[in-house]
């Protein structure tokens, strides 16, 4: 009995001890202990997703992301963590001797190595420790290098450590520049591309943290958790083609500087599929540096400025004639110089003749106001409006770019003035974009099927997963008045004032002038015009619609600055696609009767 007593004795003296100590532990040092386990907790730390790849139409890469590295430290662990290093031993150079080494060293170290002083280091840790006794994480410099990260990373210093960041980087410099847009500092995409496909091309970032030793700020292995995992963006391909793309800013370039002009846009697509291979805007950007680019000048006016087409618009007003049955190609009017319409609306050609006896083709062959306007007449201006709404005018293309404009039609044609109802016949009254002109062209090389504009392929995301845009055309104008309006442009590019400057032997070419001044947005215009020229090729099978426009070419203002480009990326593209020649010729149609 006495036995079992006592070891009851002893079991309770245990488990007082027991208690006492949970006591100690959980209430009376409570707070302690917590301030102990967590100066051996790290910081969460951000894993970082990549950004997609932006590539080109052939998988060539136009923005990429790579790795960078911010360089951190403990400031608590610095002011406090001894470090001790192998040094010789000067009474026994065959043995090493462990030496402290002074922060003081340490920070000159660190500091030689991302460009700071030691003394500014250890100002970034003195500032720290003054704004919070027990930081644990203060940046020394953002954003280096692998090079730089694998020299601090040498210097073994415990209290400094790198987090991954990933960074943008644009191989191809200003080649598709004004498309692809570029990202901020942290990351964030801010024009172009990048901004418009972030939902693809963006990662999702993650979290990390570890156990530190206490005494040199070690990392302990096998404690890392995660707490979010990391995603990379997807790959977004584009329609465009890179090698083109650099050809075609290279000749709008040159010619922008030999006619002196402000800018110029330059696009390029594929009739089959409405797909852009080329836009180029100049100057252009380079989303390595943007800053060096003047603001206005770093985005795609293709898409951006909207303009009045001027005649270039003409094709689209007789396509849409014929398509109602009101006219065709050999349709007969008197065209004078001037002419005052019953409404009151006063309508001039560019340059006094006399009255000319035209058909509808040689309406386009002279590009005659009042000639158009006589047979734009015989529509309403309802089914004229709902044709250019058809033709994808007064609204954004499929592609949505940022900042893009839907251009203006005037508003509802029912609130069109009298001078308003004929102007917007031959481009005038209304405005377009670079892109949007293309596109009406491109329907009317397609059979008149307007195929949606594209400028993404489609991304793939980082579980494989693919998506594509949409690729459904709608017919617009019937088969037959795209053709005839297509027969029609082939004798403007044979007969009009510039057919020695566009010519492209071999090949069947549809195309129109346009000579467009520049609205003052007060109702006025400025002495300023804008000149282009569209069209496409092979006209007697349609592969790729050009459309060039120079703003303010001072030294040819005119649409003789925009032929030879013209010419010339179109000749450069049909070479490229390696398209067959045309076979007969164009059809015999007489412009005046």
């Amino acid at each position: 009995m006495r036995r079992i007593l006592l070891s009851a004795a002893l079991l309770i003296a245990l488990v007082g001890v027991f208690v006492v100590r949970l006591v100690d532990i959980q209430v009376v040092r409570a707070s302690e202990l917590n301030e102990q386990a967590q100066d051996a907790r790290s910081q969460p730390v951000t894993v970082w997703g990549s950004r997609g790849d932006i590539v080109d139409a052939n998988g060539k890469v136009l923005a990429d992301s790579v790795m960078r590295y911010d360089i951190v430290l403990s400031p608590k662990q610095a002011s406090k963590a001894l470090v001790e290093r192998d040094v010789p031993d000067p009474e026994n150079p065959d043995k090493t001797m462990e030496v402290e080494v002074p922060l003081a060293q340490l920070a000159a170290e660190l500091g030689a190595e991302v460009g700071l002083t030691g003394d500014q280091v250890q100002g970034i840790i003195a500032s720290e420790l003054a704004a919070d006794p027990d930081s644990d994480y203060a940046y020394v410099a953002k954003l280096v290098d692998t090079e730089t990260y694998e020299r601090v990373k040498a210097l073994d210093i415990p209290w400094v450590y790198a987090d991954e960041h990933p960074s943008r980087r644009y191989p191809n410099g200003a080649v598709a520049g004004n498309l692809v847009g570029w990202v901020d500092p942290d990351g964030a995409p801010v024009a172009g591309i990048e901004l418009a496909e972030d939902k693809c091309l963006a990662g999702a970032n993650g979290e990390v943290s570890y156990l530190h030793s206490l005494q040199d700020w070690v990392k302990i292995p096998g404690t890392e958790i995660v707490h979010e995992q990391a995603h990379d963006g997807g790959t977004l391909k584009l329609t465009i083609d890179t090698d083109l793309q650099w050809e075609v800013q290279r000749i709008a370039e040159a010619q922008r500087q030999a006619v002196g002009a402000s800018w110029a846009m330059v696009t390029v697509m594929e009739v089959k599929t409405g797909r852009l291979l080329a836009v180029a805007d100049v100057p252009t950007v380079d989303p390595n540096d943007p800053s060096a680019t003047d603001k206005a000048d770093r985005g795609s006016r293709s898409f951006t400025a909207p303009f009045e087409p001027g005649s270039t618009f003409k094709a689209l007003t007789a396509a849409s004639v014929i398509n109602a049955g009101k006219a065709d190609p050999l349709s007969q009017v008197v065209a004078p110089y001037r002419i005052v319409f019953p409404n009151g609306a006063n309508i001039n050609d560019s340059s006094g003749h006399d009255d000319q006896n035209l058909t509808l083709t040689g309406v386009l062959v002279e590009s005659s106001n009042t000639g158009m306007s006589q047979f734009g007449e015989l529509m309403t201006d309802r089914a004229r409006y709902d044709d250019m709404l058809k033709f994808g005018l007064g609204a954004k293309t499929e592609v949505d770019f940022p900042a893009e404009e839907p251009g203006d039609l005037h508003g509802d044609p029912d609130d069109w003035d009298n001078q308003t109802k004929y102007a917007t016949m031959f481009g005038q009254g209304l405005t377009t974009t670079a892109v949007q002109i293309a596109s009406a062209y491109q329907t009317i090389a397609n059979g008149g099927v307007r195929m949606p504009v594209s400028l993404v392929d489609g991304c793939v995301g980082d579980d494989g997963t693919a998506t594509s845009p949409a690729s459904q055309g709608e017919q617009v104008i019937s088969p037959e008045a795209a053709n005839a309006t297509s027969q029609m442009l082939e004798r403007v590019y044979q007969d009009a004032w510039l057919s020695d400057e566009w010519n492209i032997p071999g090949y069947r070419v549809a195309a129109k002038t346009g000579t467009a001044q520049v609205p003052d947005g007060e109702g006025g215009y400025l002495k300023e015009y804008l000149v282009s020229v569209s069209g496409f090729a092979p006209a007697d099978d349609p592969q790729f619609v050009v459309s060039v426009s120079y703003m303010n070419a001072v030294k040819m203002n005119s649409s003789a600055a925009s032929a030879p480009v013209f010419q010339e990326v179109m000749s450069q593209v049909l070479k490229k696609y390696r398209t067959v020649p045309s076979g007969a010729p164009a059809p015999e149609l007489p412009a005046t009767w």
